[in-house]
């Protein structure tokens, strides 16, 4: 409003009193009235100007044009704010590589935090049978013991918990179906024929993973001879291991419950954990590669950390007994992360064959030890 049309304007929390002459421009927001006669809304803010050239003042309830809708003033505009990650859909949940998943800080630190409260139960319950006992000789016999290891796998449970409870918040629907379904733990897509081919796949890689990792095992132990005494090479390679202990007082009985916990419970649990989780997240924030190669590194590191009390020891014999250790797991690690990416972020085939790498490695090591 400018001079020319407007002699007077009394502002109030009540109302404007106005006088007029002819209006160019909104009394209200300022903007340009097209000269149209009998004009009654203005046609930027919506403004009932009948009601203010009648009255001389606005409408105490400013009544609107109900064909326009008011846009927010610069005063009272605010961004919108973002509230969480978009809601994956039920049809949406196997094909997630346009949603926004956990970042690469949750896809490591969720697993970890896992394995340490896994490593937390233990411990708890072996204090327990300390305290109880008073007896170490009890203890040491009991952790030896294959059926002490079958009970205790099942704390490996935490693996699959963890993740299904946290992978909720991205579900439009969080019920357990879908949450499994979001870690790759699903036979939802495919017919008999594909289920069937996914096990056969997953059968396939158990075997081959078996002969890789013993080739990778021979062949680091020849590097390892070449370089450092080999008498220090075949010491190390020939200590007693907790896997020998195990597997020299196992029965027939002992070795199939152990098969079917390495299947249903270790492999399954592992899988959903490393490759359902940690590398499904660690892709899509560092990249195929990224998220492969480092899941396959933590993986390998949590099952070796029993190596580093050899420092007790020496160095040197730490150092070749983690190479002698770490290769092998990585190694097998590595060839899982590939297949869940080939086979598309589902875990069938991952699952078998992680599960039956572990069983078959077990059978191998009882009819060894007992043979030679």
């Amino acid at each position: 409003m400018n001079n020319k049309d407007v002699q007077d304007s009394t502002n109030s929390k009540k109302g404007i009193k106005i006088v007029e002459k002819k209006w160019s421009f909104c009394p209200v927001c300022g903007k340009k009235i097209p000269e149209i006669n009998k004009l009654k809304f203005c046609i930027s803010c919506g403004v009932n100007l009948q009601y203010i050239r009648e009255h001389k003042q606005l409408h105490p309830k400013k009544v609107l044009n109900p064909y326009i809708i008011p846009t927010l003033s610069p005063q009272s505009y605010r961004h919108p704010i973002k509230i969480g990650p978009k809601k994956i859909l039920d049809e949406e949940i196997l094909n997630t590589k346009d949603h926004e998943l956990w970042g690469t800080m949750p896809s490591i630190g969720v697993p970890l935090g896992a394995f340490l409260l896994m490593d937390f139960i233990t411990a708890g319950l072996i204090v327990i049978i300390v305290f109880f006992s008073f007896n170490l000789e009890i203890l040491y016999d009991l952790i030896s013991n294959p059926y002490f290891l079958i009970f205790s796998s099942f704390f490996e449970l935490i693996f699959i918990l963890v993740p299904v409870l946290y992978v909720g918040k991205y579900l439009q629907r969080p019920t357990l179906k879908n949450r499994l379904g979001l870690l790759g733990f699903t036979r939802k897509g495919f017919n008999r024929v594909g289920l069937i081919k996914e096990i056969l796949i997953g059968l396939g890689f158990a075997i081959a993973g078996v002969i890789i990792v013993f080739g990778i095992t021979i062949l680091t132990a020849i590097l390892l001879e070449s370089i450092f005494d080999s008498e220090i090479i075949r010491d190390v390679s020939g200590a007693t291991s907790d896997v020998d202990i195990l597997i020299s007082s196992s029965d027939i009985l002992s070795l199939v419950l152990l098969s079917l916990i390495m299947i249903l419970i270790i492999g399954t649990s592992e899988e959903i954990l490393f490759r359902g989780f940690m590398q499904k997240g660690l892709t899509r924030s560092l990249g195929k590669w990224g998220g492969i190669l480092i899941t396959a590194f933590i993986f390998a590191m949590i099952h070796v950390l029993v190596v580093f009390l050899y420092i007790l020891e020496s160095p040197l014999v730490l150092f070749i007994s983690f190479l002698l250790s770490f290769l092998p797991y990585f190694a097998i690690s590595l060839l899982l992360g590939l297949i869940y990416y080939w086979r598309k972020e589902n875990l069938i085939a991952v699952i078998i064959t992680h599960g039956v790498y572990n069983a078959l490695t077990i059978i191998l090591a009882f009819f060894f030890y007992n043979i030679f």
